[in-house]
């Protein structure tokens, strides 16, 4: 039988003993490497080029005052798979941070053990029954084990910037496409207004074809203008399915599964929005945010290599009940404690190049952020400027249609009176017609590029899904 004892043992690679220790200790504490600040790395002008009076709202898409829109991006943020795959890849980076965490406290583990002998042998030390409990903890002297934890919140953190990016990105897309959608609608329905005329038309003239006022040749261009007009039809009807598809999809759906949603309007565009400042804008959008805490991140993984060079000091608590016999096994015990403090003497290099490369990415990261953020910059000023000019394209498109109506109305009257040959008639019809479709497809495109500046200045919003702290 083992008789009761206590077992205390002290290991340590870098003997410190007596009143020397807590001194080593709060010298090695004051070397150890502070957070350093972080600075934006590029100039940020004071205001954008021109701004608007309307505050965005926070589900910008809702600015557009569409109800079928609001059901189709509520639906797509609970619904797509995309979106809920990035938030999986945020709740796996939440479960990281709390096995990080684990080991600010200490380590604790139970051991049971049992084997049978024939004969059965009674050799110290050789006990076949045995039951044990111990503990480990590190006392984290230079808060190696803390700034590992931060590193790790700060990716959690750009990690619900990624998804917060994804619904933004999600929310734009399906506005994108249900535009787009209405916009060959609507141009379907023109395509067909325009067959019927074309039709009208040719049966009009094939009736004057006999009076000797129609040529053959006038016909065959009448004709080639209607299957022309006929193959838009078809376009416009591809373009729809196709759109009907990616939009399905967009909603978690399967392709050709219908969304009941028949609206052929395209909405007034609503008030130019506040710009708001650059600096703002810094802070507002979930791109941004993401590529700073990453730079965080790195940041905390600079801290922990240079943190690794130091001695570490750990602690275990060891407790045994052991015997030959289960009747016995309770009569004996022992446990130990042990010190360990290990010190970094010659690794080869590795702790510093681990170092070396852990301040090379942050660099990295700090000039990933800065062209993040002038990115976010140019999106801005281009989404104004391309508004500005689409703003002038569409007023002199109106105009060219308008005086190409005024154009045909002559021409025909012209042709009727038999001042000119019907070849002008056509080719005011057919320009008039193209430019009906051009003001349909100018608008649609002047809806999108408002759709990229929301997208531009607009922040991160609640999708409905709760974050656990």
């Amino acid at each position: 039988m083992l008789k009761r004892n206590r077992q205390i043992t002290r290991r340590n690679s870098i003997p410190i003993r007596g009143r020397w220790l807590p001194l080593a200790l709060l010298v090695l504490s004051a070397c150890a490497p502070k957070i350093s600040g972080v600075d934006l790395p590029v100039a940020s002008s004071e205001n954008f080029s021109f701004t608007g009076n309307e505050v965005i709202p926070e589900k910008w898409w809702t600015a557009f005052g569409d109800p079928d829109l609001n059901i189709l991006v509520d639906s797509a943020l609970n619904t797509n798979l995309d979106l809920t795959a990035t938030w999986q890849q945020f709740r796996a980076a939440q479960a990281v941070v709390a096995r990080e965490a684990a080991d600010k406290w200490p380590q604790m583990e139970a051991t049971a053990q049992s084997a049978f002998s024939r004969p059965e042998p009674d050799f110290a030390g050789g006990e076949n029954t045995q039951l044990g409990l111990s503990a480990s903890y590190e006392l984290d002297l230079w808060g190696r084990i803390k700034t590992a934890v931060q590193a790790e919140k700060f990716r959690a953190e750009a990690s619900l910037a990624d998804y917060q990016t994804a619904a933004m990105s999600l929310s734009a897309e399906v506005t994108l496409t249900w535009y787009q959608l209405l916009a060959a609608r609507k141009q379907r329905i023109l395509a067909e207004e325009q067959i019927t005329t074309n039709e009208n038309i040719v049966k009009l003239i094939r009736a004057r074809f006999g009076s000797g006022q129609i040529r053959a040749v006038d016909i065959l261009r009448q004709i080639q203008l209607l299957e022309e007009t006929r193959s838009q039809k078809i376009f416009f009807e591809t373009n729809i399915q196709v759109l009907e598809n990616q939009l399905a999809v967009l909603l978690g759906r399967a392709p050709r599964e219908d969304v009941s949603i028949v609206n052929t309007v395209l909405p007034e565009l609503p008030t130019m929005p506040q710009t708001g400042l650059p600096l703002e804008l810094v802070r507002r959008r979930p791109d941004i945010q993401r590529a700073y805490s990453v730079l965080l991140a790195a940041d905390r993984d600079w801290a922990s290599a240079v943190q690794s060079k130091y001695p570490r000091l750990s602690l275990r608590i060891s407790g045994q009940l052991r015997s030959n016999n289960f009747e016995s096994l309770f009569q004996d015990w022992a446990y130990s404690i042990t010190g360990n403090l290990v010190a970094p003497l010659l690794y080869g290099g590795r702790l510093s190049a681990e170092t070396n490369r852990s301040e090379a990415v942050k660099q990295q990261r700090l000039y990933e952020y800065g062209q993040t953020v002038l990115e976010a910059f140019r999106e801005v000023e281009d989404a104004l400027i391309r508004e500005l000019k689409q703003k002038e394209r569409l007023e002199v498109l109106e105009r060219q249609l308008e005086l190409a109506k005024k154009t045909n109305g002559q021409l025909r009257i012209e042709f009727l009176n038999g001042l000119s040959p019907y070849l002008d008639v056509l080719l005011g019809l057919d320009q008039e017609q193209q430019l009906r479709r051009d003001l349909i497809d100018a608008r649609r495109s002047q809806l999108e590029i408002r759709i990229g500046l929301y997208r531009a200045l607009a922040g991160g919003f609640e999708t409905g899904r709760t974050i656990n702290p």
